[in-house]
């Protein structure tokens, strides 16, 4: 597959000095899933800030299709790559078919109105991520993996060719969980590159192709999940013990963490 999004030798710093990013260098391949893992303040919520093209970096370059993103102008950028942050919500209130049709705007003229390419795509957004049924209600009343949902169903509206999602399912259930990242992972094998910013190691190794752990604003190790799974790096990432198991279904890898009260190191 060809690279469609990459970043090299990124660094970037805030102005309280409190965090760093050094040297990143990552690529992301055409309908390939990728999640993005490490702990709090590794920095992976700033490399998707700099991969979607929010922040810019000191030094480095980032491209799409082999073109740096500081050439496409703000809706050209908008029509190849859709970004979802942390916990975005409506200012208004609006309904669910509202929602979705806010991912049209980079192909709206002036007066906003929406033409019957635009409906078509509302409406196969809703399909795929199963939202139709709930087209007519109001946003702020459905559960938190509808509105999860229906999210993605908006960033799909955009018809992107890179989805950019941070923590998409932070505060779900696992059944909410696994609905996400099965819509996500089903959205790559129909072509869409999908980066995902996630704290569920298990998750992000059963559905993602690729895996970057991130520590102290570093990129520690890239590849497929049985290679970034390893007890050591994790363990070293996380600063606490872990077991890699195999899950029993699908062989994917499986964090277990310890904890003093299984590591042996338990007081009386």
């Amino acid at each position: 597959m060809a690279c469609v999004l990459s970043v090299r030798d990124c660094c970037f710093g805030y102005r309280d000095g409190d965090f760093e990013l050094r040297d990143a260098t990552l690529s992301v391949e055409g309908g390939q899933m990728l999640g993005l893992v490490g702990p709090n303040g590794s920095g992976k919520s700033t490399l998707m800030r700099i991969m979607a093209g929010i922040l810019r970096p000191f030094s480095g370059s980032r491209d799409i299709v082999g073109r740096p993103i500081e050439s496409f102008h703000r809706l050209e950028l908008s029509r190849e790559l859709a970004f979802l942050p942390q916990n975005p919500s409506p200012t208004f209130d609006l309904t669910v078919r509202e929602v979705v049709a806010l991912g049209r705007y980079p192909y709206q003229g002036p007066f906003g109105l929406l033409n019957a390419a635009d409906k078509e795509a509302i409406r196969q957004a809703l399909g795929e991520t199963d939202s139709e049924r709930l087209a007519g209600r109001y946003f702020s009343t459905l559960s938190g993996g509808e509105q999860q949902r229906v999210l993605v169903a908006s960033v799909l509206a955009q018809q992107p060719r890179i989805m950019l999602l941070d923590e998409p399912t932070a505060s779900l259930d696992i059944h909410h969980t696994s609905g996400v990242f099965d819509l996500l992972w089903s959205l790559s094998r129909k072509g869409i590159s999908v980066v995902v910013v996630t704290h569920d190691l298990n998750s992000a190794s059963q559905f993602c192709d690729t895996l970057a752990l991130m520590q102290a604003g570093r990129i520690v190790a890239t590849g497929p999940p049985a290679f970034v799974m390893r007890e050591d790096l994790l363990s070293e990432a996380y600063q606490t013990p872990v077991m890699v198991v195999q899950h029993p279904i699908t062989s994917s890898q499986m964090v277990l963490v310890l904890g003093k009260k299984n590591n042996g190191t338990s007081q009386s």
